[in-house]
C-alpha cells in the first residue's frame, strides 16, 4: 500500500507529555486531514495518559472524528487505556505493516505511538499508513469484529 495515499480522514491526536515529542513528525503527516488537536504540546506539566486515552476515546465515539492518533512513552498504556472505552480499537503499532493491517483486518480506529520507541520519521510514515487504510469488510473480518463487539456488551452487562 502505498503511503500517504487516500482520502482526508477527521482524526483526533492526543498526547501525554512523553508523547510530545513526536507532536511535530505526527502533524506534518496529517497534512490534508482535519485534525482535532486534543494537546498536549508541552512536556513540562505531567499529563496522565489515561486522561488523553478517555479525551480522544470520547471524540471518536460523538463522532468528532472518524480515527485517532495517540501518543505517549511507551505506547502501551495509551492502547490499554483506550481500548477500555467501548467502541474504541486501539493498538500499539511500530511497524507500517501493523498500521495499516489493523485498519483493514480489525477496524482499528486509534493508533498508539511510543516516543521512546520510535522516531520522528517512522511515526510519519506510520500514521500516514494508518489513514490511507480502510476496513477490507467481508468475512472473516466482520465476523471477528462482531465477536469483539459481544465480548464488550457481555462484559459492560456484568
Amino acid at each position: 500500500m502505498p503511503v500517504g495515499y487516500g482520502p482526508a480522514v477527521k482524526v483526533a491526536i492526543a498526547f501525554d507529555h512523553r508523547g510530545v515529542r513526536l507532536r511535530d513528525s505526527v502533524l506534518e503527516a496529517l497534512a490534508g486531514h482535519s485534525v482535532v488537536d486534543l494537546g498536549t504540546d508541552t512536556d513540562a506539566v505531567r499529563i496522565d495518559y489515561p486522561d488523553k486515552a478517555r479525551e480522544i476515546g470520547e471524540a471518536i465515539l460523538r463522532r468528532d472524528a472518524e480515527r485517532g492518533v495517540f501518543v505517549c512513552g511507551s505506547g502501551v498504556g495509551a492502547s490499554v487505556a483506550a481500548c477500555k472505552l467501548p467502541g474504541i480499537r486501539a493498538a500499539i503499532c511500530h511497524d507500517v505493516y501493523s498500521a495499516h493491517q489493523g485498519v483493514e483486518h480489525d477496524d482499528m480506529n486509534v493508533l498508539c505511538l511510543g516516543s521512546e520507541v520510535i522516531g520522528p520519521s517512522l511515526a510519519a510514515d506510520l500514521v500516514r499508513a494508518f489513514l490511507a487504510a480502510r476496513f477490507a469488510g467481508g468475512e472473516p473480518y466482520v465476523g471477528r469484529l462482531r465477536k469483539v463487539e459481544a465480548m464488550e456488551r457481555q462484559m459492560s452487562n456484568g
